[in-house]
C-alpha cells in the first residue's frame, strides 16, 4: 500500500496499526532528534494501547537524547537476544530513514523473516520502494509531524506529555529551533500544543544542543582552522578523518550539526563535509543556505535527502573519493548557478 501523497489518508494508515500486535519501532543509523523523537511519541501511544511495541535501533543513543527514556525505553539491536521476539513481529515501522539500506543489518532480518514494514518519512523515495506501506509527506517540516497528524485521529485521548516531548523533540531539531527554511505556521501549531502539555522547551534545548562534549569542541577547532572555500566563497568544504576523530577523543554523533554550523559563515552557500566513517568508506553531508539545491548533489553520489539538506555512504577511501566529491560540487553548483542568470 502507498501513502506517498498528500493529504495521507490517516485512518487508512490506523487501520495498518491496529490489526498489528507486536510492533517494532526503529530509525537510522547514527539517529537524530526526529528519529528518535517520533519513535518515542509512537512508543507510549502504542504502549499505552496495549500494543506490544519495542523501540530497536542500529545504533545506541546519543547522550544529548537520553531524556527521551534512556535504556528504558531504547534497545540497541543484537540479534543474538533479540530474534526470539524480532520473528514474530507484526510490523515493523521505520522513521525518517530516508533511504532503507541506513536501518544496516536491521534490514537483514526485516528480509529473512518476511516482516511487514511501513515507511512514516518526510524524505522522497523511490516509486519501486521496498516497504509494505510507504507513507511519506514531502512537504511535512520534520517527521514528528507526521506522527502528530496521525495521533489526532488515533487517539481518544488527549496527547500527553510524554508523546509531547517526543514530538517536540522531533520537530525542534528538523527544524533547527524553527530557524530553517522547513519551518511553517503547522510547526509553531505543534509547539504550542507542546507546551500546553508540559514540555520544558527550554530544558530540551539545552540538552540537545548545550551539551558538547569536550572531544566535539577540540574536533569543531581543528575542523574550523582547515576550512577550504571554494567558488569565491560560496562554497565552504572541511574534512573529517579518522586521525582527527582519535585525536579529539570523539565519537561519530558528535560530528552532528558541524555543516550546519559552517553554513551560517557569512557569504557561504553551501557547506559540505567528508567524513571519513573507516579507511573504507566515507559520509558526505551537504547543507545549503537555500540559493542552491544540494540534494541533486547527494543523488549524483548515490544519496538523497531534502532540497538543502543532503547526504551519501560512499564506499572507498577518503583520498580517493574527496577530489571526486569537491569537483562534482563545483561542477554542479556552477550549473545551477548558470541555470539562475
Amino acid at each position: 500500500m502507498n501513502f506517498n501523497s498528500t493529504p495521507i489518508d490517516w485512518h487508512q494508515v490506523h487501520n495498518v496499526l491496529d490489526a498489528a500486535q507486536r510492533i517494532m519501532l526503529t530509525t537510522h543509523e547514527n539517529p537524530d532528534g526526529d528519529g528518535l523523537g517520533s519513535e518515542v511519541a509512537l512508543f507510549h501511544h502504542l504502549r499505552e494501547i496495549g500494543k506490544d511495541a519495542r523501540i530497536i535501533n542500529y545504533s545506541s543513543l546519543p547522550d544529548e537524547y537520553s531524556f527521551l527514556g534512556g535504556d528504558d525505553i531504547f534497545e540497541t539491536f543484537n540479534k543474538n537476544k533479540q530474534l526470539d521476539w524480532l520473528k514474530k513481529v507484526d510490523l515493523v515501522i521505520i522513521f525518517d530513514v530516508g533511504d532503507f539500506n541506513r536501518v544496516r543489518n536491521i534490514k537483514d532480518v526485516i528480509e529473512q523473516y518476511k516482516l511487514k514494514t511501513m515507511n512514516l518519512d518526510h524524505h522522497p523515495h523511490p516509486e519501486d520502494h521496498p516497504f509494505t506501506h510507504n507513507v511519506v509527506n514531502i512537504d511535512a517540516a520534520a517527521t514528528g509531524c507526521m506522527v502528530f497528524d496521525y495521533l489526532q485521529i488515533a487517539r481518544s485521548e488527549p496527547l500527553t506529555k510524554a508523546i509531547c516531548d517526543g514530538i517536540y523533540t522531533a520537530v525542534m531539531t528538523d527544524t533547527g529551533c524553527f530557524r530553517y527554511s522547513n519551518t511553517d505556521s503547522k510547526s509553531h501549531t505543534i509547539a504550542m500544543e507542546c507546551l500546553d502539555k508540559g514540555v520544558n522547551t527550554h530544558e530540551i534545548y539545552q540538552l540537545v544542543y548545550e551539551n558538547s562534549s569536550k572531544a566535539r569542541v577540540s574536533l569543531l577547532g581543528n575542523i574550523l582552522t582547515t576550512l577550504n572555500y571554494e567558488l569565491e566563497g560560496q562554497l565552504a568544504w572541511f574534512i573529517i578523518t579518522q586521525d582527527m576523530m582519535h585525536q579529539a577523543s570523539a565519537s561519530s554523533s558528535d560530528v552532528d550539526g558541524f555543516s550546519d554550523f559552517v553554513r551560517t559563515i557569512k557569504g557561504v552557500e553551501v557547506a559540505l563535509m567528508i567524513y571519513e566513517q573507516s579507511y573504507e568508506s566515507c559520509r558526505i553531508n551537504f547543507r545549503s543556505k537555500g540559493k542552491f539545491r544540494v540534494s541533486d548533489i547527494a543523488k549524483a553520489l548515490g544519496g538523497g535527502g531534502h532540497a538543502f539538506a543532503a547526504g551519501s555512504v560512499i564506499e572507498g577511501s577518503l583520498a580517493d573519493l574527496k577530489e571526486k566529491v569537491v569537483k562534482l560540487t563545483k561542477q554542479m553548483i556552477m550549473k545551477q548557478a548558470g541555470a539562475q542568470e
